[in-house]
């Protein structure tokens, strides 16, 4: 019977307290799921002296880790000993090890090295981390008082059990609870444990993944529900405390406010609000006297909210992109079903986080598909997916890198008939000026553009190739030939959306292990210790013999970005990244591509708009329009840095100050709040 066969967690927590050679190794094997579709595997093994073994492996859309990791634990579960050797997502090394022995931490990873006296629970958290691994702090966290336990630098860990549910029929049930481990990041790992005893790893599931003991695959929607249950209880605790409601009149005072429309800074004026609406600009000082709450905005700039346009959103995400100013984002792939839920928590004002237009996301099936969307076999099926995309009011198609050359010229023509915009990444095997004349209305990712130049006839782009090819041959292209502008013409001739994505580049084409990540270089001492550890180890392989090659490529895809809009081709701002931190990044790099600061925020904000369909609602500051707005101590329009230091964020009738909402996910604030002040007060900050 399934639920009692003997775990290989069950025989660790036997071994640690019997002589070495007690028993026989033995082996547990965890199946990786994506979309409930086989994608790779974990196998753990331990051995008869108590050491644990790990084999951790998958692929999901073209690429995924190769982890091997051996560690062996003390009497209260503190891993002593570590090595995890391996590849990274985008194909990164890792190559790490530690020791802790009579209150010594001694370690060695590809971006530090060092070696101090710490409490004896120190936990130590590899740079990668297999979740077996992480299954063991868990085990150690729960033997340490209140749950909690050091880590290096000074964090501190902890995990708390947030619910228990039962598998199997009334013959073999099993227990498991549901661990939520915090300190590692800007929101908690959850991880699914045995409650037998053992405390051994079961399962870790999310939206569209899961890794689970193989022979329990079909219980993992059964406990992704369970989760996503205890998610939405601790988002609605969440949202009830950081809210701040704004009833009856608001008056912003002496405020300059962003003319997105002109792209200039208007004002000083009193801007009001009511019932989550701008309902009127006025000179300063001619603001009624019914005035609820007083917001003073002197030195200060009102923006619309900003939109990421490049976000592949989670529950954990929301908070991010508020604190940083986004109020809208458009989800361009995603479990639908799970984006759904989310979308409807935030709308009903159960969740805090951004207003969220969703892409329906169309890939064709391979061996390297993505497993996100709808993954169809043949052109009816892609056309059933657009009908059922249309029928739910989706405006917008992301086509991926399965999806057949021969399929999109029809398939555009199908979704426009339908009213719906088409774009996403260039299939493999086609290149974007192929796509654009099939009518494609963007693209995604300004790597995608430079494949245009560099693919041939048997070029995979659905595997790493789209990366590596770019990071090595992009330097080479010359962006005043022939070729370039032939292609700058038609896009502009087409008014085709660019989605740059520029800033992941920054960090995949030119950080070496042990650099800061470029991405986050100015905000990195204000992230979570071991956020900051994690951020200077480099995504892609990037070498002493190919890091100038790599550093001239992504110069020229920033040059690039400035051609786009010197040619008048529409851009929009995403990220496809951490929320907030990297969206506030690439504007930075729009600037450095030779864009004004103003230009860069009429794109973050209307152009938003325009592209979501929504500018009807959102995206400038006019009476009528909904009160999503971006308070910022500064004035990005002439210093495009000043974008971190948001104030406050308004989203209709309910105000967010952003240095709340960091300090509740581990982030040093970029600013204090702004006060609301009760009445028509003139108070000042």
């Amino acid at each position: 019977m399934r639920g009692s066969r003997f775990h290989a967690g069950a025989l660790l927590a036997l071994l640690l307290t019997l002589p070495p050679l007690a028993s026989a190794a033995t082996e547990q094997r965890y199946s990786a799921l994506f979309q409930g579709q086989p994608g790779g595997q974990m196998v753990t093994r331990v051995d008869a002296d108590g050491r644990v073994s790990v084999d951790y492996s998958y692929r999901d859309n073209g690429r995924g880790p190769d982890l091997k990791e051996s560690f062996a634990v003390d009497a209260a579960g503190v891993p002593v000993s570590y090595q995890g050797n391996g590849t990274s997502t985008f194909g990164g090394a890792i190559n790490e090890r530690f020791s802790l022995a009579a209150g010594t931490l001694e370690w060695e990873a590809l971006v530090d090295r060092g070696r101090q006296p710490v409490p004896a629970t120190t936990l130590y958290l590899p740079i990668e981390a297999s979740p077996e691994y992480m299954a063991q702090l868990v085990r150690a966290l729960q033997r340490q008082p209140e749950g909690r336990a050091p880590t290096l630098g000074g964090g501190q860990f902890s995990v708390e059990r947030l619910a228990r549910h039962t598998l199997g029929g009334a013959q073999a049930p099993l227990e498991v609870g549901l661990y939520a481990l915090t300190g590692i990041g800007f929101a908690p790992q959850y991880l699914w444990l045995r409650e037998d005893g053992s405390q051994a790893l079961f399962a870790e599931v999310d939206a569209g993944w899961a890794l689970i003991e193989q022979g329990f695959e079909a219980d993992a929607k059964a406990l992704l529900a369970r989760q996503q249950q205890a998610r939405a209880e601790r988002g609605q605790v969440l949202r009830e405390r950081l809210a701040k409601p704004l009833p009856g009149l608001t008056v912003i005072r002496n405020v300059r406010w962003f003319d997105t429309r002109a792209a200039v800074m208007r004002g000083p004026s009193d801007v009001l609000l009511f019932a989550g609406r701008i309902s009127a600009i006025n000179p300063v000082g001619s603001t009624p006297q019914d005035v609820a709450q007083s917001i003073d905005g002197s030195g200060r700039t009102l923006l619309p909210g900003l939109f990421d346009m490049h976000a592949h959103i989670g529950p954990d995400d929301l908070l991010l992109h508020l604190a940083g100013g986004v109020t809208s984002v458009r989800d361009v792939g995603n479990d639908n079903e799970d984006l759904a839920r989310i979308k409807a928590r935030v709308d009903a004002g159960q969740w805090a986080g951004p207003r969220i237009t969703a892409n329906g996301f169309i890939e064709g099936r391979s061996a390297f598909s993505s497993m996100g969307g709808i993954v169809v076999d043949d052109l009816d099926a892609a056309k059933r997916a657009v009908d059922w995309y249309a029928e739910r009011g989706y405006g917008q198609l992301k086509l991926y890198n399965s999806f057949k050359p021969e399929w999109v010229k029809p398939i555009t023509a199908y979704a426009h008939a339908k009213g719906l915009r088409v774009g996403g990444h260039i299939p493999a095997f086609m290149r974007a000026e192929q796509a654009v004349a099939a009518g494609y209305d963007e693209v995604h990712h300004i790597n995608q553009l430079f494949l245009n130049f560099l693919v041939d006839a048997d070029t995979d782009t659905r595997t790493l190739q789209r990366f590596y090819l770019v990071a090595e041959k992009a330097q080479a292209i010359d962006l005043d030939g022939p070729r370039v502008k032939s292609f700058l013409k038609l896009l502009r001739q087409r008014g085709t959306v660019i989605d740059p994505t520029v800033g992941i580049f920054d960090t995949m084409f030119r950080q070496r292990n042990g650099e800061p990540n470029p991405s986050y270089a100015s905000v990195a001492d204000h992230l979570p210790l071991a956020v900051q550890r994690s951020l200077r180890s480099a995504e892609m392989d990037v070498n002493a013999d190919n890091a100038a090659r790599y550093k001239a490529s992504y110069e020229t895809l920033l040059s690039f970005v400035g051609r786009l809009f010197q040619a008048g081709v529409p851009l929009v701002a995403g990220t496809d990244d951490v929320p907030g931190f990297t969206l506030h990044h690439e504007l930075l790099q729009y600037v450095k591509a030779g864009i004004p600061p103003a230009q860069v925020l009429k794109i973050a904000t209307f152009n938003g708009a325009r592209y979501t369909r929504t500018a009807h609602e959102t995206g400038s500051i006019e009476p009528g329009k909904r009160a999503d707005l971006l308070l910022i101590d500064g004035d990005p329009s002439q210093q495009i840095e000043d974008i971190r230091k948001a104030s406050l964020v308004i989203q209709g009738s309910v105000a967010y100050e952003p240095a709340a909402i960091y300090e509740a996910v581990g982030v040093r604030p970029f600013a204090a709040g702004a006060a609301i002040v009760a009445g028509n007060s003139k108070a000042a900050r």
